[in-house]
């Protein structure tokens, strides 16, 4: 944690779980162009040469393998979760491999932990039948996160977009799914911002495209 009266971020190194994918690659460039020093978590060696364009730093593990996650994690201070199986083992990489990654987390020391979620995760029995597993999976490791003891936020985003960003949201603990999406890039910008904002620390929220700068709609959120 940063010490009173310090200027910079209260952390430092990141990992990155799912860096090469459309969010993770965005939360790389972007921790990488401020103050932070992203370790960019890959599961193929061929990702590296991508990421460290990114400003990453490479470390290849695999989510289901809780023994390569140590080395992955180690002399960072915060996690971003930005990983996804894209549908092919929502089971062992949506909610397994997330809670590999909290626990060894907690086993290195490391408190601060951001969880990319997704709306709908809140019920997914209300869900689209396509993604019912999927906002299953979603919803135990977010509950999962929730009893680990760490200090987290977790964020979830309506229909993705690569739309360029406007760094302008709408937060709150419940939207309408549905209602709007989000580009990727106001989503990853999100995650950003949420690692060292106090008022998040401990909510759970959903987000859309809106009209209100990420810093000021974090705030919000924190004092509902």
């Amino acid at each position: 944690m940063r010490a009173s009266g310090e200027s910079g971020p209260m952390h430092q190194s990141i990992l990155v779980a799912g860096s090469h994918g459309g969010v993770g690659q965005h939360v790389t460039a972007l921790l990488a162009e401020g103050d932070y020093t992203p370790r960019a978590m890959i599961r193929d060696e061929s990702q590296r040469e991508e990421l460290e364009r990114l400003g990453g730093e490479p470390v290849v593990a695999d989510l289901t393998e809780p023994s390569t996650l140590e080395r992955a994690l180690e002399g960072c201070d915060a996690v971003v979760f930005a990983a996804g199986s894209g549908g092919e083992d929502v089971y062992g990489v949506d909610r397994d491999g997330a809670i590999n990654l909290i626990d060894a987390a907690g086993e290195a020391g490391i408190d601060r932990f951001v969880m990319l979620s997704s709306m709908g995760a809140d019920d997914p029995d209300a869900g689209p039948e396509p993604l019912r597993d999927y906002l299953i999976a979603k919803a135990e490791a977010d509950e999962y996160l929730r009893h680990s003891g760490l200090e987290y936020t977790i964020v979830r985003p309506g229909e993705l977009t690569d739309e360029s960003g406007t760094g302008e949201i709408r937060a709150a603990e419940g939207l309408e799914l549905g209602e709007d999406d989000i580009p990727r890039e106001d989503v990853a910008a999100t995650l950003v911002a949420a690692i060292d904002c106090e008022p998040v620390v401990g909510e759970t929220f959903e987000i859309l495209s809106g009209e209100n700068p990420i810093p000021d709609a974090l705030e919000a959120v924190g004092s509902i």
